[in-house]
């Protein structure tokens, strides 16, 4: 097995929003605004070659949106995706698995593109699209609270492909095992239905791709919660007991937003779970 970080570039949203009801004279320290308010952010999808399976687990926010829709998110450095992959050998029609967390836009626009007869189809034509019965649902019958990041063009264009397959939510706990994509994947609710955090064992390290869960690591404090999330007492609860063990037993966190660190690790402190170590992905993997 090998694993790559891969960026689709940076965007920028809203401190207040990010940090919910953190006041910005705390969350600035770690996050910093600009003159509108807005704190840097990434797009970081992990790939993983694991024998015969290239998995790539999110796809960003894609580019075929509108001017406006994009300038509430000045994006920058785009278009990264298909150079680093051909950095390392691949092309997008070598992907067979794209794993979604979830189906916010910013997570899933790359699974979809426009074509040149300007219909949309799946950017990675022999993949499979992985998702959980549970979220799609939500996502397709959106509450008014997150309509306007489930956006149709990019989920509907998923299921009228065929490519589409769900993996089984556990009965009991929150982590179920994919034999077929080789990994666990732990299963949260807080910042919307059934968030997919895929959890890998590579190398001696537990890696665990945090999504939303803990998008940066200005997010780390337990109260230090997204506006965005639906259920945000529910967001705490599942940091707490995943923060607690990850210090525990030094899990290496994926930071899929984080615009300047890539992995960290926590540890426990008198004021609870804390930053411990912050890591380059080459740092630690450098073959």
């Amino acid at each position: 097995m090998k694993l790559y970080p891969i960026s689709h570039g940076d965007f920028k949203l809203d401190g207040g929003a990010m940090f919910g009801v953190v006041p910005k004279v705390i969350w600035q320290r770690t996050n910093p605004a600009d003159e509108n308010n807005l704190i840097e952010m990434t797009t970081r999808s992990l790939l993983i070659e694991d024998g015969n399976r290239l998995i790539l687990v999110d796809t960003g926010m894609g580019n075929k949106q509108s001017e406006k829709f994009f300038s509430y998110y000045k994006p920058s450095k785009q278009n990264q995706f298909d150079e680093t992959l051909k950095k390392y050998g691949y092309h997008r029609d070598d992907i067979t698995d794209v794993f979604m967390t979830h189906l916010h836009f910013d997570h899933c626009g790359g699974s979809i593109i426009r074509n040149d007869k300007g219909f949309y189809e799946p950017a990675f034509k022999n993949a499979k699209f992985w998702s959980n019965d549970k979220h799609w649902d939500w996502a397709v019958n959106p509450n008014p609270r997150e309509k306007a990041s489930f956006l149709s063009e990019n989920i509907q264009p998923i299921l009228e492909s065929g490519q589409l397959d769900f993996i089984d939510t556990p009965e009991n706990g929150r982590i179920t095992k994919s034999d077929e994509l080789n990994m666990d994947i732990m299963f949260v609710d807080g910042h919307t239905e059934k968030q997919m955090l895929p959890m890998i064992d590579y190398k001696g390290h537990k890696i665990v791709y945090m999504a939303d869960l803990l998008p940066t690591v200005g997010h780390i404090p337990l109260p230090y919660v997204m506006g965005y999330d639906t259920r945000p007492l529910i967001t705490i609860e599942e940091r707490q007991e995943i923060f607690s063990k990850a210090a525990d037993e030094k899990w290496l966190l994926f930071l899929e937003h984080d615009a300047y660190n890539e992995l960290c690790t926590l540890k426990h402190t008198e004021k609870g779970v804390r930053l411990d170590k912050i890591y380059k992905f080459d740092e630690i993997f450098n073959d």
